[in-house]
């Protein structure tokens, strides 16, 4: 028996509505501002032929307002399944042709749907934001809805990775989901993010803003923090969207995607170049990050934002790892409030999605000023200690230069859980800087002295002197602190066989529902 001629026709009728979104004129008229449809997003997304709609012919349930007989095309947002290089991903793609991609009742419960099934198989979920906010004429309804996906983004939180692509407004509550995602990324242009925009700012406070020092995409990647990757368009953000989830498992439960190779023993005789053995010249973190990582690929996550920490992911070897490294050419490396936050969070990302850590110290201590203590560096810096304390991945270190005082802890010493620590023959470690030591023991004894160049001479002789007896990676190494002191040129393999050999760690800890992290 065959499908009845006029049951095949309705089904194409009511499929080609659903995939018209608000017609071929809003539709061009997006396209000529670089924006694609929601549905253009996904087909970017996924591998051809891969993808599965679900709730294609979901109605509204609005009887009131207007609403009664008005169809909106999937009820505004487009949901379902597909492939990402061989690796399945639920996504939701918000269609601002549809009623300006308003949520309601039912399209809260197709972005429910996307989220419950990456929580039910373990995959990762994807979500385009692209919304004018709530749907005014639902009323509690659409509160009630954005409720059901703020739970739904609590509950997949550490099970299954969460991007958010924001490709357009989303403002109000609606900012609160991809706040509670692990990564957002945010086009430059077209989009907004915010919770009060420019006008309510302007009725309440009296201050003129625009709509991008409130919510444009530079301002929140380089000074709130809330964006981890800027995109250029459309196409860029999927682009930027598949790379990393080409970093990650599919839940908590699997591995990284490691593509492991024969380790490289050889020595790096470039590293050679890029090393500084004077606390106070900077140095070229990235240009280290590089030799080191293959290819010379640091994916480089809130790039932007609080400069003096670098974080992203790598490959080492083929082998995925989280990198964290002091920046001593931003705030001369120093960690402040901005950069613990930035680094505990990636830590607590990379450990609940069992990414092994490498950390690159050269941090002369937390930032000092009367803003940073007045803001919480005590609280936010503790952050950073309990974040890696928590971890329970691999996690090696490598002291490039400076480690002083409570940062050098902060950084993944061997106390806070590192399971190798390597350093440089350049390496510092120690309670201060060799000039602040100097000043509190020798300070009187220099003050005596009257002839400036013999004070100079005799400062000289006391800063090496406690750097060879107080600050020497050999005395941190004698006193088992330190795995070896490694040659720079060595610093790639020693790492990579070190990683290699923990790659099958596992460490218990106490019964607990959970440790409480400052906040």
């Amino acid at each position: 028996m065959t499908l009845d001629a006029h049951l095949r026709a309705t089904l194409a009728r009511r499929r080609e509505a659903a995939e018209a979104g608000g017609g071929p004129k809003k539709i061009a008229e997006r396209a000529a501002r670089g924006l694609l449809s929601a549905r253009a997003r996904l087909a970017a997304l996924f591998q051809e032929g891969t993808f599965q709609e679900y709730g294609a012919h979901a109605r509204h349930g609005c009887t009131a307002f207007g609403m009664e007989n008005r169809t909106i095309p999937a009820d505004g947002v487009v949901v379902g399944t597909g492939f990402v290089d061989g690796r399945q991903v639920a996504a939701f793609s918000q269609d601002f042709t549809a009623v300006g991609g308003t949520l309601g009742k039912m399209h809260a419960r197709k972005i429910a749907w996307a989220q419950d099934h990456a929580l039910r198989t373990g995959v990762p979920l994807v979500g385009f934001k692209d919304s004018g906010g709530a749907r005014i004429q639902e009323g509690v309804d659409a509160l009630s809805g954005y409720g059901e996906v703020f739970y739904r983004n609590v509950t997949l939180s550490g099970v299954a990775p969460q991007i958010a692509v924001i490709a357009g407004p989303c403002a109000g509550g609606a900012a609160y989901s991809p706040a509670l995602m692990d990564f957002v990324i945010m086009t430059r242009t077209n989009a907004q993010l915010f919770i009060t925009g420019p006008q309510v700012i302007k009725s309440v406070t009296g201050r003129d803003v625009t709509m991008d020092e409130v919510g444009g995409a530079a301002m929140h990647a380089a000074v709130s923090g809330n964006v981890h990757l800027l995109a250029e368009d459309d196409h860029h953000a999927v682009a930027l969207t598949r790379e990393l989830l080409g970093y990650l498992p599919s839940n908590n439960a699997d591995d990284p995607p490691h593509s492991l190779r024969d380790i490289d023993f050889g020595p790096d005789d470039g590293m050679d170049a890029l090393v500084r053995s004077d606390a106070s010249a900077p140095m070229d973190m990235h240009a280290i990050l590089r030799r080191v990582l293959d290819g010379g690929r640091l994916f480089e996550i809130r790039a932007s934002f609080a400069r003096n920490l670098i974080v992203g992911f790598g490959r080492l070897d083929g082998a995925v790892v989280g990198v964290l490294a002091n920046n001593s050419m931003e705030k001369a490396g120093c960690l402040d409030i901005d950069a613990s936050d930035k680094g505990a969070a990636f830590i607590r990302f990379c450990n609940a999605f069992n990414i092994p850590l490498l950390t690159f110290v050269d941090v002369p201590g937390f930032l000092p000023g009367i803003d940073q203590e007045r803001g919480g560096i005590i609280r936010h810096g503790a952050k950073m200690l309990f974040a890696y304390a928590a971890s329970t991945v691999p996690k090696l270190t490598l002291v490039a230069r400076k480690a002083y005082g409570g940062s050098y802890l902060a950084m993944c010493s061997q106390e806070m859980g590192a399971d190798c620590v390597f350093a440089w023959p350049t390496a510092e470690i120690a309670v201060m800087g060799a000039e602040g030591a100097v000043n509190i023991l020798y300070g009187r004894e220099l003050a005596a002295i009257e002839d400036p160049e013999a004070r100079k001479a005799r400062r000289r002789v006391f800063v090496e002197a406690y750097r060879a007896e107080f600050a020497s990676p050999y005395l941190a190494a004698s006193k088992g602190y330190l795995t070896d002191v490694i040659e720079p040129e060595m610093t790639r393999a020693a790492l990579s066989l070190a990683l290699r050999k923990l790659l099958n760690k596992r460490e218990l800890r106490p019964a607990k529902k959970h440790g409480l992290i400052p906040m």
